[in-house]
C-alpha cells in the first residue's frame, strides 16, 4: 500500500513539476465544446493556452493548465473544476516551502484579480485530475468544466501534450 501511495505521489509530482493540436469536440449532451486553439471569453475572463500532459502508464493523477486573464474591474474566483475522466478534480497549488516541494488543494478556489493574469502551469497553480480512469495519451483531448464565482462555467477540451511538456507545442505564450 505504501509503495502504491509513493508511486502515485511521484507520478503526480513528475506530471506537474517537469503541448500538437486543438480541435472541437462534442460534450456528453451532444453540444460543441470549445477547443483551446483560440482564446475563449467567459464574461470578463479570457482563457488561453490550455493543455494537459500525457501520463505514464498506470499513473493515477495528471495536471491541467490554462492562462486566465481578468479584463474586468472586479476580482473573480475559480471555485471548482470537474471532468468525466473519473476520480476527483481539484484546484491545486505547488510551491517550495523550506526547500521542499509541497502540493495542496485550494478548497476556497483561486482568486483571479481584476486586471491581472493568473497562469495555471506546471510547478505552480494547476487543475489536478486524481484517480483518472486511464492515463491521458498524447494527441487525445480531455474534457473539463471550470466554474467561476462570477463569470459562471465553461466547458473546455484540453489537448494532451507530450509527457513532461511545459506548454503545448506551438502555443502562443504571449499574455499581453
Amino acid at each position: 500500500m505504501l509503495n502504491k501511495l509513493f508511486a502515485a505521489a511521484f507520478a503526480a509530482f513528475a506530471l506537474i513539476a517537469s503541448p500538437a493540436m486543438a480541435q472541437s469536440a462534442m460534450s456528453n449532451d451532444g453540444m460543441s465544446m470549445p477547443a483551446m486553439g483560440e482564446p475563449i471569453m467567459l464574461g470578463d475572463l479570457e482563457l488561453t493556452n490550455a493543455f494537459t500532459r500525457a501520463m505514464p502508464p498506470n499513473a493515477p493523477a495528471g495536471g491541467g493548465f490554462v492562462t486566465i486573464t481578468n479584463h474586468g474591474t472586479t476580482d473573480d474566483r475559480l471555485v471548482s473544476a470537474s471532468s468525466n475522466v473519473g476520480g476527483v478534480v481539484e484546484i491545486h497549488e505547488m510551491k517550495i516551502v523550506d526547500d521542499v516541494m509541497k502540493m495542496q488543494s485550494l478548497p476556497d478556489g483561486l482568486v483571479i484579480p481584476a486586471g491581472q493574469t493568473v497562469e495555471l502551469k506546471p510547478g505552480g497553480y494547476h487543475i489536478m485530475f486524481i484517480n483518472v480512469d486511464k492515463p491521458f495519451a498524447e494527441g487525445e483531448m480531455v474534457p473539463v468544466t471550470l466554474t467561476f464565482e462570477n463569470a459562471g462555467s465553461v466547458d473546455l477540451m484540453l489537448p494532451v501534450a507530450p509527457l513532461g511538456a511545459m506548454a503545448m507545442p506551438g502555443m502562443n505564450m504571449n499574455h499581453g
